[in-house]
């Protein structure tokens, strides 16, 4: 070992791209996470229109999706942040988590066997703030301000 690093320091070399691979793996993994933030918006926004159109324009829906959001946007703007601190993600990503988190909701919606029964829980959780993303994906959250405050 004439390298001048000493075991130590090659064991250092020989384990950090594992450590980099393994960090990198776990920051795409948080920004997937993330995502579902998005996800959760594209919910609230698909039911709450959905609902809105379809129990005769009751204005609660809409109120209901704005005090939303007001309650959110500071939880979606960091995931933006954290997730362009994490190098981004991948093209179409968010705009998937949005299609899925739609879709999920429009087919609980659709197995539904009292739609106003449905439109009218969904608008109770929605404004108790049961819904909201700190409530939701609480952990997420936390990992998001914790590198965020880094």
């Amino acid at each position: 070992m004439k390298s001048g690093l000493g075991f130590w320091g090659m064991v250092a070399l020989l384990v950090a791209p594992v450590s980099a691979q393994e960090q990198a793996s776990a920051d795409a993994s948080l920004v997937g996470e993330l995502m579902a933030f998005h996800g959760s918006r594209a919910i609230v926004d698909a039911m709450t229109t959905h609902c809105y159109e379809t129990t005769g324009l009751d204005n609660a829906y809409k109120a209901a999706a704005e005090n939303w959001y007001l309650r959110n946007i500071g939880y979606l703007d960091l995931a933006d942040r954290v997730i362009a601190r994490l190098g981004g993600g991948t093209e179409g990503q968010q705009e998937a988590a949005e299609t899925y988190g739609g879709s999920q909701i429009m087919s609980a919606y659709n197995q539904a066997a009292d739609k106003s029964v449905f439109c009218r829980t969904f608008l109770e959780q929605v404004d108790s703030e049961a819904l909201d993303i700190d409530q939701q994906l609480p952990g997420v959250l936390k990992r998001a301000q914790d590198i965020s405050s880094s």
